[in-house]
């Protein structure tokens, strides 16, 4: 038995997605926009080919976080520096940030390599409904 593994050129042809986040898990929605980033859900998926496509993330503000999370999730960043932690709770950043909240939750769950950051370039998260891509006719993604 032969494994057939996909060539670059064969995966030129993108598609788009959109998922709408309003009163999903942040973890779900991430969750399922890993999965299509970085090409899992298609029958030629190949490890080593970057073979995924495009997501657009709607209404990441009427995302929600389960139990306690909102005040007792942080998002932390350091400087590198003595002393250059920084500390945001979840609460304050999806109260101004929610596209930031997901895109951070999406990043947690691609690879750390330059697959996962070329996947990275093909997520597009919007506070609102409305997003810049309809032009592209994307297919909606139900969780």
């Amino acid at each position: 038995m032969s494994t057939t593994l996909a060539k670059p050129a064969e995966m030129a042809d993108r598609k788009w997605y959109v998922i709408d986040a309003a009163g999903k898990p942040l973890g779900r929605v991430a969750a399922k926009a890993a999965v299509i980033l970085r090409g899992k859900n298609k029958t030629t998926f190949t490890p080593n080919v970057d073979c995924g496509d495009h997501v657009i993330i709607i209404n990441c503000d009427q995302a929600v976080l389960t139990g306690k999370k909102m005040e007792k999730k942080f998002h932390r960043t350091h400087s590198g520096w003595i002393g250059g932690l920084k500390e945001t709770q979840y609460k304050t950043l999806m109260a101004e940030n929610s596209d930031k909240a997901m895109t951070y939750a999406v990043k947690g769950m691609v690879p750390s390599n330059t697959i996962g950051t070329k996947a990275m370039t093909r997520l597009h998260c919007y506070k609102a409904a409305d997003h810049a891509h309809a032009a592209q006719k994307p297919e909606a993604v139900e969780i």
